[in-house]
């Protein structure tokens, strides 16, 4: 690995953010994770004030009154709502700086493999604005495989697949190159939007994102269980109009996910077959290793390792891996420079 305590360029008030579509996470130097909230934030439709961030605005999806309005400013793993990430990252940089409103930290930002020069700038932007001195973008798979401890300087091939909330990120790393990257607009959230149109389709019963997300969390799988799991769903019936309770069960659940683990197989798939020789007989030791939060579905690893006939392990911690491979980067300006995309 890269020798991190040697460099010279440490930051001192410096971040590093891994800009989530589902959470958004923030590395202080010297702390640790400092910020770990769902990227969500609360505004009043009147004042144009924010109102809340993070878990707290979370709380209020679907259940605002008509003056405030919850809203998702990523998707898809790039901005949304320019005006509205700008005051989530300043909320973030003062959170990470226990509300010191005059620190203008210099900012790494982790961003999806495949986003256009456009989406670049617009991060680099509203990044700027929430009082930034500098900022400076790396690949979510890279970092992900450096925060897994994968051996991305070494001559030989490692292979990490980030599952997030709005993007798969899917990477072949050697000699701190990427050799290979794909990013897919198909995870987390697309696996919650296929939760509610099923469970519209076959039982009439509307439910919200919330409902969706915890019906993943609580009986959601890849692959067969050993064990059967079910749960009590409630939404609106769509015929009656009324408040209605269903029990749903796993076999359920992975029918609607089967198209999404569909498309993330297949690309996983057509990153191997663009590996080059060399680096594809690595990997038959090395395997592939899955981070991020759309990596803990049941069963996801037994079903990409059926798939790619090679071995597949979750991550440590899956859900901080990018932001603790960002958050390296802050000891070693060298290797930041390096990896750093172009935003001109």
């Amino acid at each position: 690995m890269f020798n991190l305590m040697s460099a010279r360029h440490a930051f001192s008030r410096d971040l590093a953010i891994d800009l989530g579509t589902a959470n958004s996470l923030v590395y202080h130097e010297g702390k640790g994770v400092v910020v770990n909230e769902p990227s969500i934030v609360a505004l009043n439709t009147v004042t144009h004030e924010v109102e809340a961030v993070g878990l707290e605005a979370k709380e209020m999806l679907g259940r605002t009154p008509q003056n405030i309005v919850a809203i998702r400013p990523m998707r898809k793993g790039v901005i949304a709502d320019f005006r509205v990430t700008e005051k989530m990252l300043a909320y973030f940089i003062q959170r990470a700086h226990g509300r010191k409103f005059f620190v203008h930290p210099r900012i790494i930002v982790s961003v999806p493999s495949e986003i256009t020069q456009v989406e670049r700038r617009a991060v680099t932007d509203s990044a700027s604005r929430a009082k930034a001195s500098e900022v400076y973008l790396v690949e979510q798979a890279m970092m992900a495989a450096i925060g897994a401890g994968l051996p991305v300087t070494e001559p030989a091939g490692s292979m990490v697949v980030d599952i997030g909330g709005g993007t798969t990120d899917i990477a072949v790393i050697s000699l701190s190159g990427v050799v290979y990257s794909k990013s897919v607009r198909v995870a987390g959230d697309e696996m919650d939007e296929a939760i509610i149109r099923y469970i519209k389709q076959k039982h009439n019963l509307l439910i919200g994102d919330r409902m969706a997300e915890q019906i993943k969390i609580e009986v959601g799988s890849a692959y067969p269980l050993d064990q059967t799991l079910e749960m009590e769903v409630r939404g609106r019936n769509l015929i009656q109009g009324v408040p209605q309770a269903i029990i749903i069960r796993d076999t359920e659940i992975r029918e609607a996910l089967a198209e999404c683990i569909g498309v993330i197989v297949n690309a996983v798939r057509g990153a191997l077959e663009k590996v080059p020789p060399e680096l594809s007989g690595d990997l038959v030791d090395r395997g592939i290793m899955l981070v991020g939060g759309g990596a803990l579905l049941r069963n996801l690893d037994r079903k990409l390792a059926e798939e790619a006939q090679l071995p597949v392990m979750l991550a440590e911690d899956p859900l901080r891996s990018v932001v603790m491979g960002t958050g390296k980067l802050l000891k070693d300006f060298k290797f930041l420079r390096k990896v750093a995309l172009d935003v001109d």
